[in-house]
């Protein structure tokens, strides 16, 4: 499972597993390993990829599914409109248990 979302994440991200790999001072062989569930990080490298991808270990570790945004450094309009996306996401999936 981890290994599916680590590359689920870096794939979402926009970065290669050699990106990621220096990111993490560690070989390109050694992400991929991880994304084929050859191998898997240890405790240290999955607290890196949670900071990397600012999501919470749990969720890299499947212990959880909930997805959070790191929200800090946006402004007060940019915040605006992520509720209102969020607003309407949530509004579409009512509507669609009334069909």
């Amino acid at each position: 499972m981890i290994a599916e979302t680590i590359k689920l994440l870096r794939e979402q991200t926009g970065i290669t597993q050699t990106q990621l790999a220096k990111k993490l001072n560690i070989t390109r062989s050694s992400v991929n390993a991880w994304e084929m569930g050859i191998s898997a990080p240890s405790m240290q490298y999955i607290i890196e990829l949670a900071n990397i991808f600012k999501v919470p270990t749990d969720y890299l570790l499947g212990v959880s599914n909930k997805h959070y945004i790191d929200v800090k450094s946006l402004n007060d309009e940019q915040l605006k409109i992520i509720y209102s996306l969020l607003n309407y996401f949530s509004t579409e999936d009512i509507e669609d248990e009334d069909i």
